[in-house]
């Protein structure tokens, strides 16, 4: 009896269904994963209807600062400049750079060249040259929302083999993108990953990958690109993620500035290139948040 009460009470997201209609439909799939001791998101992590709705409107200041990117970069400008170029659209839009003075990180967004994994550090001194492939990661909050994507950039006359490695880098992102659904897994999205990028001789970043986001900048779960097929984090309507492969064209092997402590670089000084997407797990699929 209780048990019916529930299913035809409203689902605690906020949607206006019956629970029964609407999470309430997973009940019996969570409960089975939790029995087979597999990660399941709890409530805290699923999100509301409410807070959806400020996530995308960061979203849409995200968005519109790498499209104003987009539009800007080019051959000699410095990274610097891509830096201000940020600051100045996301508090135009009024939103705040959430790289800025995270956990110590002293610009608005991180801007990596050629052979940097991630996590650069913009400076007026790295001019853009001809030939290089440059990843802008742009983050951001509005109104206590997260957002949070990055594209990559071809500048001027880029090798043959650079650009199928951003090409295929973002083949990558969407394979994995098709991998998403309810009571899907999240090791679904990194094996087809995973796969494509190898399919290609490529290799995926183990130490660094995607996370929850959405009431805070780094949220669980975390996501890796190197798991197996149905295992991780069972998938459920309300999680939001983000897919964001790093793909190098040589080895996997990384490291960190032992100055900065902040920027990765390839270990084999070969290139590698990062799209990220932000992604909300739907009653029918995904619906991508922010690229």
């Amino acid at each position: 009896m209780m048990k019916r009460l529930m299913l035809r009470n409203s689902c605690w997201c906020g949607s206006g269904k019956k629970y029964g209609e609407c999470h309430g439909r997973y009940d019996e799939a969570v409960a089975l994963a939790k029995k087979q001791r597999r990660l399941v998101p709890g409530r805290k992590l699923l999100k509301t209807v409410e807070q959806l709705d400020g996530m995308r409107r960061s979203a849409a200041v995200n968005i519109a600062v790498l499209d104003y990117v987009a539009e800007n970069i080019a051959e000699g400008i410095t990274t610097g400049d891509i830096d201000r170029m940020v600051y100045e659209k996301t508090t135009q839009m009024h939103g705040i750079p959430a790289p800025l003075n995270y956990e110590g990180f002293p610009k608005s967004v991180c801007v990596s060249v050629n052979n940097e994994v991630c996590h650069g550090i913009p400076s007026d001194k790295r001019v853009l040259k001809d030939g290089d492939i440059v990843n802008v990661d742009c983050s951001t909050i509005l109104d206590g929302y997260f957002s949070d994507s990055s594209r990559m950039f071809c500048i001027g006359n880029v090798s043959e083999e650079n650009r199928l490695l951003v090409e295929r880098t973002k083949e990558c992102v969407e394979k994995g993108l098709e991998q998403v659904r309810p009571l899907g897994f999240l090791g679904d999205v990194g094996q087809a990953v995973n796969d494509c990028a190898r399919s290609y001789g490529y290799s995926v970043v183990r130490e660094i990958g995607g996370h929850g986001i959405g009431l805070k900048f780094h949220e669980d779960p975390w996501v890796s690109f190197v798991t197996r097929k149905n295992t991780g984090m069972l998938l459920l309507p309300g999680l939001v993620f983000t897919i964001e492969p790093m793909v190098n064209l040589g080895k996997s092997r990384i490291f960190t500035d032992r100055k900065n402590g902040w920027t990765v670089y390839t270990g084999d000084g070969k290139p590698s290139a990062q799209w990220e997407y932000m992604v909300l797990v739907t009653d029918t699929g995904y619906e991508v948040m922010s690229y």
